[in-house]
């Protein structure tokens, strides 16, 4: 893809708006004021389309001294990627309609060679959920945190493509090609290799007791997750590879990858949290989450090697679009300079 393969207008954008410090701290603070209020009474945004909503007004914040066609921009840029990922909900129910047969025994038995007899989940909810383990038995303190983890995924790839959007649009559109590839790449074997997670598994007797007990954390402190606009769509056999894992290793490993500070390592606590609040809540087997590793890895690797590819082609192939979107770049840099 090239930078402007995202809109299908051309690349004179408005340059970036110059904001006065105390604007933009006021209008911030009141976004984040309504966000907090938003959340604890209607719930988090958990859809694509409301998180998409709720970024663009944090842009719109951000430079609230902008011309109101900046923020058209946002607009121009994210509707082709939002579309593509509501286009990646409504498929992955696909499954049902194919009529594929449900993998279920192999992942318990990779688990429980890796688990020594009994799967890790199993291991991990005996030591620490509680008796009995059930989603409105009383949560630990961990939970919180575990859930908390969880909930992440539902954002944290779209809030940092609203922040490279902000910052730097080329960098925007390599950050969304990595994150559409692996939604993509994921969907297609979702559809082909549809496998039940542990909670089903152990609910249709395939494997020990084990409870799903994701998100049971929040419900002391009154959150929960909200789907205002796109629900009643899902598929639960959508579990090889673990999407959760491998955006959170995709997170992790781009942002080792560009940052220089040493402490980027620490990056790594949140894959590898992510992977166990997955294991421990029954949500998917160590398997997936290897597999969902290995997904991050492969779509990180063609993503470096095909912009490497379009560096390398002749100057008589390098589009308009990209010239103009380098030139961008370096004007928002000298503005922010």
């Amino acid at each position: 893809m090239s930078s402007g393969e995202f809109v299908g207008v051309d690349a004179a954008v408005i340059r970036p708006p110059t904001t006065r410090r105390p604007v933009r701290v006021a209008a911030m603070a009141v976004f984040a004021a309504i966000l907090v209020v938003w959340c604890a009474n209607v719930g988090v945004p958990n859809d694509t389309v409301q998180v998409f909503l709720w970024l663009w007004l944090g842009t719109v914040a951000w430079h609230i001294e902008a011309h109101p066609r900046h923020h058209l921009n946002f607009l121009r840029d994210w509707w082709l990627p939002v579309v593509g990922l509501v286009v990646y909900f409504f498929s992955r129910g696909l499954t049902d309609e194919l009529g594929l047969p449900v993998h279920i025994q192999i992942p318990i038995e990779v688990d429980r060679w890796l688990g020594g007899g009994t799967t890790p989940t199993e291991h991990l909810q005996a030591a620490l959920c509680g008796d009995p383990c059930t989603y409105v038995s009383e949560p630990r303190w961990y939970d919180l945190f575990l859930s908390t983890v969880y909930a992440t995924h539902f954002v944290a790839g779209l809030t940092i493509a609203a922040v490279l959007w902000v910052r730097s649009r080329p960098e925007w559109v390599k950050w969304m090609r990595r994150y559409l590839g692996i939604n993509f790449a994921a969907l297609v074997i979702y559809i082909l290799y549809p496998m039940a997670p542990p909670w089903m598994a152990s609910r249709d007797g395939y494997m020990g007791e084990v409870a799903r007990i994701t998100s049971r954390g929040w419900r002391d402190i009154g959150l929960d997750r909200v789907d205002l606009i796109l629900h009643g769509v899902g598929n639960p056999v959508a579990a090889m590879p673990s999407l959760h894992a491998g955006i959170a290793f995709l997170i992790s490993l781009y942002a080792i990858q560009r940052l220089r500070s040493s402490w980027r390592w620490l990056l790594a606590l949140y894959p590898l949290s992510m992977s166990f609040a997955l294991v421990y809540f029954a949500e998917h087997y160590i398997i997936d989450i290897v597999a969902g590793a290995l997904l991050a890895v492969l779509v990180l690797v063609a993503s470096h090697w095909w912009e490497r590819s379009r560096d390398r082609a002749p100057a008589g192939r390098v589009s308009r679009l990209d010239e103009e979107a380098a030139a961008l770049e370096v004007s928002e840099t000298s503005v922010r300079d």
